[in-house]
């Protein structure tokens, strides 16, 4: 079992849920096997590990990212509403990365399209491009 680079725990469901065991107060690892349930398919385990890891509590950046992967979990069960909850908490956040928040309307975006809500799609698309024509005009 290894940290990386960000302090995030690398390694196998069994690694992690050791430290998970030995240290449930780890939110950390709770985020790490969330990531892990994700990359093996297993987005329910997936949505209850990264809850944890939020309900404990993540650095700045995790936090963003822990919305974000819950976020598209919720959307491979079919959690439609939570989905969009986790993608308006990153936008509520407004982290600096822009392509995070770029992405976060764009996902939003594609689980209001199938909530039904056009309207409110067509926004969050409009909002995804006005932050990339941003970024575009400013790198120039």
């Amino acid at each position: 079992m290894l940290k990386d680079a960000m302090g995030e725990y690398r390694g196998t469901v069994s690694e992690v849920s050791r430290i998970i065991r030995e240290q449930p107060d780890n939110a950390d690892a709770w985020y790490s096997r969330g990531n892990v349930g994700c990359s093996s398919g297993d987005y329910d385990g997936a949505v209850r590990d990264y809850t944890m890891a939020l309900t404990i509590g993540l650095r700045f950046r995790e936090t963003i990212h822990a919305y974000g992967n819950r976020g598209l979990a919720r959307g491979e069960v079919g959690d439609v509403d939570g989905a969009i909850n986790d993608f308006s908490e990153i936008i509520a956040r407004k982290p600096r990365n822009r392509s995070m928040l770029r992405t976060a309307y764009w996902k939003r975006a594609l689980m209001k399209e199938k909530k039904g809500d056009s309207q409110g799609a067509a926004e969050d698309r409009t909002m995804a491009h006005l932050i990339f024509l941003d970024d575009k005009n400013n790198k120039s």
